[in-house]
């Protein structure tokens, strides 16, 4: 027919996703000789089998790290098909993918068309990570099978959480979080300064808790939202809030921390692990 040969310009899509993170190395791409690989690498994986023209590549919003998990990351990819097909709908792209997806502990949760100057990083407006601690575990064995990888349970008496909230005041708005961001090849080029609009430490109820009431476990999230994080900077905040829990720190001491602008001092091991780390949602 009319027009059959022309090639039409590339849809552009913005897919909201989630992910366990246990096994990946982290949400960004790595070379296939990795024992770990990233979650990018099995999105653009199941991308293929959608037969585009040009392989597709997706740009992530927010980078995660290894063991670390995505209740709802976000990303923008560009899909250009044969001629005379048509641009994929949003609901075949999104069961598309997920087919694809099916052996993986990943899944696409919506899939948007977006206008070709959109960027699922460049136009967040912010992100919001949620951290769980699980409190009254005093050995790790105690840790109910179902929360493994799911939380942090720091071992050792109950945290003062009121110690803890008034820390996390002096988090909140503008500075300079040096201390709070652990070095990478990125440092040297990006802002150390970045404005907590959101920093709350809330009782959670944990997931199916209410079947253990009796061993006395407490689940606690922190939530922590800005425009943009420092590298590794929200595991450092919670592990110097938990710090402060335990009596090692008072919330002075995070006042001085944020005073003192360099990220090597920092408490020796203080940081917290990955598992208990969600990135919650990415907002535009």
């Amino acid at each position: 027919g009319p027009g059959a040969g022309m090639v039409s310009p590339p849809a552009r899509y913005l897919v909201f996703f989630q992910y366990f993170g246990t096994k990946y190395s982290g949400v960004m791409e790595t070379l296939n000789d990795q024992s770990m690989v990233g979650v990018q690498n099995y999105l653009e994986k199941a991308a293929q089998n959608l037969k585009p023209v040009v392989p597709i590549k997706f740009h992530i919003s927010s980078r995660t790290d290894a063991g670390v998990h995505a209740l709802c990351n976000s990303a923008h990819l560009d899909i250009l098909r044969a001629p005379g097909r048509p641009a994929f709908t949003e609901e075949q792209l999104l069961c598309g993918l997920n087919y694809h997806l099916r052996a993986e502990p990943i899944r696409i949760l919506s899939a948007h068309r977006v206008t070709d100057g959109f960027h699922a990083r460049f136009s967040a407006l912010s992100r919001t990570y949620v951290y769980r601690l699980l409190l009254g575990c005093a050995h790790h064995s105690e840790i109910p099978v179902f929360e493994r990888d799911l939380c942090w349970a720091p071992t050792g008496p109950c945290l003062n959480v009121p110690a803890m909230q008034d820390a996390a005041r002096f988090l909140l708005g503008t500075h300079d979080f040096s201390t709070f961001r652990s070095l990478n090849s990125e440092s040297p080029f990006r802002s150390p300064v970045r404005t907590m609009l959101q920093v709350d430490i809330q009782p959670s109820s944990g997931f199916l808790a209410h079947h253990y009431e009796h061993r006395g476990l407490e689940f606690w999230e922190l939530k922590f939202r800005s425009r943009a994080f420092l590298y590794r900077q929200v595991r450092r905040m919670v592990g110097a809030l938990v710090a402060v829990g335990q009596g090692r720190l008072t919330p002075r001491h995070i006042k001085e921390l944020l005073e003192i602008k360099d990220s090597r001092a920092f408490p020796p091991n203080a940081m917290a692990p990955p598992s208990g780390l969600f990135l919650q949602s990415v907002e535009y």
